[in-house]
């Protein structure tokens, strides 16, 4: 089937016929893809686990204040206390403030297509004054602004942001003065996001110029799989950008941004297999359309197969209970799926229409030498060969070692504080709240119960312990249910919180006919918590059953498979472990976002395994023609500086989410980047050929290879010896 599709895409004729579909598309979907920041969802419901409690009582609040409705609290601050014309000048900001309603706050970014009404700012409810008197010292002050920004407010918070902060600026005299509160951070999160667009795309593309220039040496050829990547791209957001718009998928900033990443990363690494295989058979054939069509027919099912675990790892995130999780998994499994078939289709067309040339200034020629059969990775693969056992023994021991820096990993949630890299205005207000207010707001739970039992909702949660029984409040009643406030004394964050949340859903769930539900901060952190480990437990062996169904496909073995992932789960841990204690000593975060390791984990498992199929189908085969051991050191030497390439350059991609200034994407960046590297150096070359030279034919057990005797025959190895990987076409 290979054959027959690379006989077709590489045709002399139908090869125009590709590159002129691909140019077609690009530019219809292209068109739609520099829109996709337009439909992007970032309310705060689509960031939660979608069956939880503190979500249903989100939605139940939504009749007392829209779920769209975001405090913008404005923070002044003067050292020697808040002189009476201080007052007066936060007074005259509150009036300005007011006069926002119905007004536009700068200028809107968004489609033209959007209601009117959906792209305006308007004031929902009442602005609260908090006087200084109200603070523990007289040095601060507060002004709540409740927002309404609907469900584009994230595309304009950043300019409301901005106009807020210069009409207090305006008149402060000498106070600080900062922008905090749920509007605030949502501002500084979208400056954030807002390099996507430009620094992380530019950067990412940046470094795969560079590695591909480093790998091939040559001024020409790493231009064709930028353009086939850079064409994928922008047609898979195209198609994104229409689903999400008329098919209800769900994209939000941070899903775009991996997007991008995971795009041109897994986009390269598929290239440059195929590149390396169509450089070999070069090599071999006079005809370039004969050379591209062996070349596509012996790596595209290793490109297929590897893709293909990318992909169904990422739709396994369909079964997570976080709706941030979910939705990404669709959005990811399509940029991966497009860009598998410009690999297989458009970059086959490309190469044979420039001909030989684009290799210049080393032009792959008939009957010339093979230079990786004589390269590093054969030297590598000739003195693991020498003890084999101890060296994949002594790899194994040295990545457990490494995986036990995971129980330093405090993936419970990230407060306000610590989800930026830095500390934007946003943060700065909120440890003036902190500094200056016995209560900063946060902790209160969202309780909506039956209007009938408020009272015994009251009497009831007052007294449990962690509440403060000051702080319960009825604050509102709207068509028969009622939203209590209960003040908790423990931060939002806190394994004290999360236990004060469930003696409260334990006791209001007891008071007949509340029908109560509980959230607020807490809870929703709670929530978060219990969903995360749900996820663990139910994605991460989904995934792991499903890649080894296809490395059993792709095999057609048992050991093979059970070892690689084997592998693959050990060089994750490593990854994780290390990684953890460079959170805590270098970065100096000493938190995680609690998603963090199932990202990890699917992002590693699904690309790491990757390099293994890309070096096990070459090991395979070559064992069909020189037996298990020598196969094995024949498909390190041919792959070895290809995959190397390839984890470089996935590396540096994911490397490039450092560029965004959040703390998640900084960790889900490093993590991957050095567990990538971990997996092409030290799993794939050491480890995985360690084991096939040590177990030899055995690795391909039950297949008629695993019974292959003369096996057992292999010889020591010598290093003078060149390893010949010429081989008759079929």
């Amino acid at each position: 089937m290979t054959r027959k599709f690379a006989g077709a895409v590489c045709g002399r004729r139908i090869k125009w016929a590709v590159l002129a579909f691909w140019i077609i598309l690009t530019a219809v979907l292209g068109a739609f893809g520099a829109k996709l920041a337009d439909v992007e969802d970032n309310e705060t419901v689509n960031w939660l686990p979608g069956s939880a409690e503190s979500t249903q009582a989100l939605e139940e609040i939504s009749a007392f204040r829209s779920d769209t409705t975001l405090d913008a609290v404005m923070v002044y601050e003067r050292d020697g206390g808040i002189t009476p014309e201080d007052v007066t000048a936060a007074r005259a900001d509150i009036t300005e403030f007011e006069a926002m309603d119905g007004k536009t706050v700068g200028e809107v970014v968004g489609d033209d297509s959007v209601a009117e009404a959906d792209t305006k700012i308007n004031i929902d409810g009442q602005v609260t004054f908090i006087p200084p008197e109200d603070s523990t010292d007289g040095a601060a002050m507060q002004v709540v602004v409740p927002i309404d920004a609907g469900k584009d407010g994230w595309l304009i918070m950043p300019d409301l942001a901005d106009h807020m902060r210069s009409v207090a600026e305006a008149d402060a005299n000498g106070m600080t003065t900062h922008l905090a509160g749920y509007a605030g951070l949502a501002a500084d999160q979208a400056d954030a996001f807002a390099s996507i667009d430009g620094v992380l795309l530019l950067a990412a593309l940046g470094v795969v110029i560079i590695i591909l220039l480093f790998t091939y040496r040559s001024p020409f050829l790493w231009l064709f799989p930028v353009i086939c990547v850079v064409f994928a791209l922008f047609s898979a957001q195209g198609l994104i950008y229409l689903l999400a718009k008329y098919a209800d998928l769900t994209v939000n900033a941070q899903t775009r941004s991996i997007l991008s990443v995971l795009v041109l990363g897994a986009g390269t690494d598929y290239a440059l297999l195929l590149v390396a295989r169509y450089r070999e058979e070069l090599r071999r054939h006079h005809d370039r359309h004969e050379a591209m069509e062996e070349a596509l027919h012996r790596a595209g099912p290793a490109i297929i197969a590897s893709s293909s675990t990318v992909i169904i790892g990422m739709l396994c995130l369909i079964v997570a209970e976080m709706n941030s999780t979910q939705s990404m998994g669709p959005v990811l499994a399509i940029g991966v799926g497009v860009v598998l078939l410009a690999m297989i289709s458009l970059l086959p067309a490309l190469l044979v229409i420039m001909g030989r040339w684009i290799f210049w200034p080393v032009k792959p020629v008939e009957g010339s030498h093979e230079p990786t059969s004589t390269g590093f990775w054969a030297n590598t693969g000739w003195k693991i060969s020498h003890r084999p056992r101890a060296v994949w023994v002594g790899t194994s021991v040295a990545l457990a070692i490494m995986a036990i820096g995971t129980i330093t990993l405090d993936a419970k949630g990230l407060d306000n504080s610590e989800q930026f890299v830095g500390t934007p205005d946003s943060v700065k207000g909120e440890r003036v709240i902190e500094d200056h207010f016995s209560s900063a707001g946060d902790n209160n739970l969202q309780i909506v119960a039956n209007a009938d039992t408020a009272d015994q909702v009251v009497k009831e949660v007052s007294g449990v312990d962690g509440v403060n029984s000051d702080a319960v409040t009825v604050a509102g009643e709207q068509d028969g249910t009622a939203l209590i406030l209960a003040g908790i004394e423990d931060g939002a964050f806190s394994e004290a919180a999360f236990a004060t949340v469930e003696r409260v859903r334990d006791t209001v769930h007891g008071i007949d006919g509340a029908d109560a539900l509980v959230g607020g901060n807490a809870a929703v952190n709670w929530d978060v918590q219990e969903a995360a480990g749900h996820d663990n437990k139910v994605v991460i062996p989904l995934v792991l059953v499903m890649v080894f169904l296809i490395l059993l496909g792709l095999l057609r073995a048992v050991v093979a498979p059970v070892l690689l992932i084997g592998t693959v789960v050990l060089s994750f841990g490593a990854a994780l472990g290390f990684s953890a204690v460079m959170f805590e000593y270098v970065f100096d975060i000493s938190g995680a976002d609690s998603g963090l390791p199932l990202f990890a984990f699917v992002f590693l498992v699904a690309l790491g395994i990757d390099y293994n199929i890309f070096l096990m189908t070459r090991v395979r085969e070559e064992a069909n023609r020189e037996g298990s051991r020598r196969g094995a050191l024949i498909g390190l030497a041919a792959t070895g500086g290809v995959i190397t390439s390839a984890g470089l350059v996935l590396a540096g991609t994911f490397g490039t989410l450092a560029t965004v200034p959040l703390t998640f994407t900084l960790q889900i960046g490093f993590v991957v980047a050095f567990g990538v590297l971990l997996d092409t150096i030290i799993v794939r070359s050491i480890l995985v050929t360690g084991l096939n030279l040590d177990l030899g034919r055995h690795m391909w057990w039950p297949s008629r290879l695993g019974k292959r005797e003369h096996d057992e025959q292999f010889e020591e190895p010598d290093e003078s010896q060149e390893l010949e990987t010429v081989h008759a076409p079929g």
